[in-house]
């Protein structure tokens, strides 16, 4: 699995490194089959008084790519929301595999009975 982190008018600290890696070990729990994980951690100053903080994430999973982004005061708030939307995202996509190998099993024909 690939994992890239990247902040943009924003320097990375070794805490926010380690508070995102801290949080993607909840998706990991949910789908082991991730294969690519783009976290970009932005700061958009509009006005000295305003300030966005924005958190990103590409996630590649086995036949899908997943994509969430959030927008907060606080860049750990939105690393927060951030997670909580890609774990619906998550679960989602792994009941409906769930759902479809259930459903492509029960369609399966029925062995042959042998000649005698």
């Amino acid at each position: 699995m690939n994992f890239t982190i990247s902040g943009h008018h924003l320097e990375l600290t070794p805490a926010i490194r380690e508070y995102v890696q801290s949080k993607l070990e909840r998706i990991k729990r949910h789908f082991d089959q991730v294969i690519d994980i783009s976290v970009i951690l932005t700061v958009d100053k509009i006005t000295e008084k305003e300030k966005r903080q924005k958190a990103e994430i590409n996630l590649r999973v086995k036949g899908k790519d997943l994509h969430a982004e959030s927008i907060a005061h606080d860049l750990y708030a939105a690393i927060d929301a951030l997670i909580d939307k890609l774990d619906r995202q998550v679960i989602k996509y792994k009941d409906k595999m769930q759902n479809h190998q259930h459903d492509a099993i029960k369609h399966l024909p029925e062995e042959l009975p042998a000649a005698t």
